[in-house]
């Protein structure tokens, strides 16, 4: 059974930072593109990062891009998410998963959460103005 473990969610001020990390199980790691996504209250799942199996290739929204740096450790079976400069419109649950169909991230029109999965139970980051 694969699993998605999220965590290092926490409440920071702005301009703050904080690092997310996901922990895979049941699956190859290495084998999938993997991408970080984020749900406000009342707003649809966004997609934030992805980044290919190799660890060589990565995309990032324009909302976050020069703040989000995204990385992997293949060996442990972890993706991580590095948050820089952090905003009060960062605030959301935040979510790991592989993409279903692409080792190098399924883009159109940016990232769609149909295309990734299975998704864990995600880790809140507030950020307070």
């Amino acid at each position: 059974q694969v699993q998605m473990v999220e965590s290092g969610g926490d409440s920071v001020q702005a301009g703050g930072s904080l690092r997310l990390s996901c922990t895979v199980s049941g699956t190859t790691f290495s084998a999938y593109a993997m991408a970080w996504f984020r749900q406000a209250p009342g707003k649809e799942r966004e997609g934030v990062s992805c980044i290919s199996w190799s660890g060589s290739k990565t995309y990032y929204a324009d909302s976050v891009k020069g703040r989000f740096t995204a990385s992997r450790d293949n060996a442990k079976n972890v993706l991580y998410l590095q948050m820089n400069n952090l905003k009060p419109e960062d605030t959301a649950m935040y979510y790991c998963a592989a993409d279903l169909g692409d080792r190098e991230c399924t883009l159109v029109v940016g990232l769609r959460p149909e295309d990734f999965g299975p998704w864990g139970q995600g880790t809140q980051v507030t950020v307070s103005s």
